[in-house]
Formats: structure tokens, C-alpha cells, sequence
């Protein structure tokens, strides 16, 4: 039997906030391996990245999610008691549930109102003078998301119900001010989409036939029973939290865009261009690191032993970034994607493994099509110029964004 290779730190941790989203596969590059073992929050913890591990870390049968995700992520990013913490039933169950929310008509007219906000809100820009694109989109996001889910939300709140959503999404991995930041807007986001379950259960609040809302707050789990308020919150906002998040692919194609002049013509033109664009925005670029479980129960792997209850973390970005899966990882390539057909377990931005019952994230085709629609809008209802700014990404920062937002200058209705 193989040792899996240890790193010798007495804890990891710091080291993980210090290096971010390069931790994993600077170690795995040092020994030699996809695989290394650590301890991160003075727990044991193996770590692993590539396709085979992929392959294994969404074997349901080997790992399970409830108690991988460390308490300080649940309590920020998804919500204590979310579908990303569930197994077995309860999780094919909840799953189900959100999946019939994200069928292809209702992908499609989220896009639409994302549309729609996009255009509404650029003669302000025009006025503007210069735009922090994160911003606007984040708060088009929002609005967009909230109409589409049956979630009222009133004009003087869309600053603030967008900021709590931004801070979830940037606090899990953060320590410090940021973490309780994360911590202070989940109890304000969670409270208000309690109330709004409370409502919409009542009837005060009509919610239109398979919306988010309707759907979760009539939900019946497996055993026939209501999801407790607490949880249907939580999962209220693992809808409207992911959709906000998409906001930060927008800036990457934007700085994609930016960076790389010449597909902006391609993606203009040709609706493949456009598919292979979208789809090396969210491999080349740095969104969720990485993703945790606990072994189900004690088993062998290529030589290597996995004991019963030990942490997992696989490598996302390490794993879209694996020189064997990406030639020139480090390149931005969209024509990779050509031809190249659809594989579970090697492109994993957002997870992998299966959409309909496995933890691959329930949202990925509506980020695709969100996506879709920002390039298009970026390339043909919008010009603008690209003012002096930082636009370096600091990959010890998790999650991490230019640090100017993307700023837009002479921002002007085109076609």
C-alpha cells in the first residue's frame, strides 16, 4: 500500500488563506501527485485534483457531504442544513426539488429579464459617466432573480438585499472582518427570506405556479413533510445567492474580453465562438476553489488507503487547471472547446459529477445562459472604453475579483 505524500506543516491553514486558490496544486506539483495529505483546521485532510479524483470524489457511495464542509462555510456561503450537506434520500429528494425549478423555459426567461435590467439601466450608465460593472450587474442579478423567483423586492432594497448576497458569497473562505461580515448577512438574509416563506405559505403572498418560491415553500421532503422554515430560507437563497454570483464570471468575460480583442469579433458573429467563449471563461478564471466531503466508510484507491470519516478536498480550480486534462492551462484558449465533447469530471467550476442527483451545482446551466446573454450584451448593445485600473487577480484572495470591479468609461447604447 502507497503513502499518499504528507505536507509537513504541523497545520495548514494559514498557509491555505496565504497561497488561496494555487494551495492544493503548488503541493501536488512539489511531490509529484495528484494526491497529498495535510491538516487544515487541525483536522486530517486529504487533498487531490484532476479527472480521476473528480471521478472518485462524486462517488456517492464513498463520500458522503454532511460534516465536510466546515461549519464557518455553512454558516456563511449555503445556509446550516442545505442541499450541499444532505446524502442519500434527503439529498435526491432536495435536489429534485431545485431541479425542477432550473427547467430550460425557465433558464431562458431568467435570461430574458436579465436582458431586460441590462438594457433598462443603460441609459443610467450612459449618464454615468464611469461604471463598476461588477456592481450593476450584482444588483441586475438580483433583481432579475428575485422577479423571476416570485420574491418581492422593492426599489430602495436592492442596494442592501445585493449587498448581504455579496457578502455570503465572499466570506466563506475569509477570516476576520470579512468572515463576520458573512456571518452578520446571513442572519438579515435569512430572517427576510423566512418571512417571505411565511407569507407566501399563509397566501398574503401569491407566488406565480413553479417559481422558486412556490416550489420550495410547498415542498414535502421524502418523508412527506414540510421543509422546516429555517430550511426553506436557506434554500430560497441557495437560488438567489448563486444567480448574484454570476456576476463575477461577467467581469471575467469582460476582462476576457478586454485582454483577448480578437474574440470579440468571433463571439459577435458566430454562436459556436460564443459557446467556446463562455465555457474557457469559467475553466481559465477563478470562482469556488474547491469542494469538501468526509469518506463514507474505509476504502483503497490506486494504492492509496482512505480511512472512514477522514475530510476530501478536491481541487476545482487545480482540476480545470491540470496540464494533463488542459493543454497550456495558463493560456486563454476558448477554440479548446471546439468539438470537444461535454465531461463531467474534467471541466468543474461549479462541481462535478452528475446534475440531476449527484452535488454537481443545480445552477450551472442557468450560469451558462446568464453568461451567454452578458457577452452578447457586452459585444453588441453595449460600447464603452476600458479606463487605467488594477485588473490583476490575486489568487490568494478566495473568491477573488479584479480589485477596480471592472470599471467601464463612455458606456453608449449600440444596436
Amino acid at each position: 500500500m502507497a503513502s499518499i505524500p504528507v505536507d509537513r506543516s504541523p497545520d495548514s491553514t494559514l498557509a491555505l488563506l496565504r497561497e488561496g486558490y494555487r494551495f492544493i496544486s503548488d503541493r501536488c506539483d512539489r511531490y509529484g501527485t495528484d494526491i497529498f495529505q495535510t491538516r487544515l483546521l487541525l483536522q486530517p485532510t486529504i487533498c487531490l485534483r484532476g479527472r480521476a479524483a473528480a471521478a472518485l470524489f462524486y462517488d456517492a457511495e464513498r463520500f458522503r457531504r454532511a460534516g465536510g464542509l466546515p461549519k464557518r462555510a455553512q454558516r456563511t456561503l449555503t445556509g446550516v442544513g442545505a442541499v450541499q450537506s444532505l446524502d442519500g434520500p434527503a439529498h435526491r429528494d432536495r435536489k429534485a426539488m431545485l431541479m425542477s425549478i432550473m427547467t430550460p423555459s425557465a433558464v431562458r426567461q431568467l435570461g430574458r429579464l436579465f436582458d431586460d435590467e441590462w438594457r433598462a439601466r443603460l441609459p443610467v450608465w450612459e449618464q454615468a459617466g464611469v461604471v463598476v460593472l461588477h456592481d450593476e450587474v450584482a444588483r441586475m442579478l438580483m433583481r432579475a432573480v428575485c422577479a423571476w423567483a416570485g420574491v418581492p423586492l422593492a426599489t430602495a432594497d436592492v442596494a442592501r438585499r445585493t449587498a448581504d448576497m455579496n457578502a455570503l458569497i465572499d466570506s466563506a473562505a475569509a477570516v476576520g472582518p470579512r468572515h463576520w461580515r458573512g456571518r452578520l448577512a446571513r442572519r438579515r438574509a435569512q430572517r427576510w427570506a423566512a418571512d417571505v416563506v411565511r407569507r407566501a405559505r399563509s397566501g398574503a403572498l401569491p407566488a406565480p405556479e413553479g417559481s422558486a418560491l412556490r416550489v420550495i415553500a410547498g415542498h414535502r421532503d421524502e418523508r412527506g413533510a414540510p421543509l422546516p422554515r429555517r430550511i426553506a430560507a436557506v434554500e430560497l437563497l441557495n437560488v438567489l445567492r448563486p444567480t448574484v454570483a454570476v456576476a463575477r464570471f461577467v467581469v471575467f468575460a469582460a476582462l476576457a474580453l478586454h485582454d483577448h480583442p480578437r474574440w470579440r469579433e468571433r463571439v459577435r458573429e458566430d454562436g459556436e465562438a460564443v459557446a467556446c467563449f463562455v465555457q474557457e471563461v469559467r475553466r481559465y478564471y477563478p470562482f469556488f476553489p474547491a469542494a469538501a466531503a468526509r469518506v463514507r466508510r474505509s476504502f483503497d484507491w490506486q494504492g492509496y488507503h482512505f480511512p472512514k470519516g477522514r475530510r476530501v478536498l478536491l481541487d476545482l480550480y487545480g482540476t480545470d487547471h491540470h496540464a494533463a486534462l488542459w493543454p497550456e492551462p495558463e493560456r486563454f484558449r476558448p477554440e479548446r472547446f471546439a468539438g470537444r465533447p461535454g465531461d463531467a469530471y474534467a471541466l468543474v467550476p461549479q462541481g462535478g459529477g452528475d446534475h440531476l442527483t449527484g452535488h454537481r451545482c443545480p445552477g450551472e446551466q442557468l450560469t451558462i445562459e446568464l453568461l451567454t446573454r452578458a457577452v452578447a450584451n457586452l459585444t453588441t448593445a453595449t460600447s464603452y472604453e476600458v479606463p487605467p485600473q488594477d485588473l490583476a487577480l490575486d489568487l490568494s484572495r478566495m473568491p477573488t475579483l479584479p480589485p477596480s470591479g471592472f470599471l467601464m468609461a463612455n458606456v453608449r447604447r449600440t444596436a
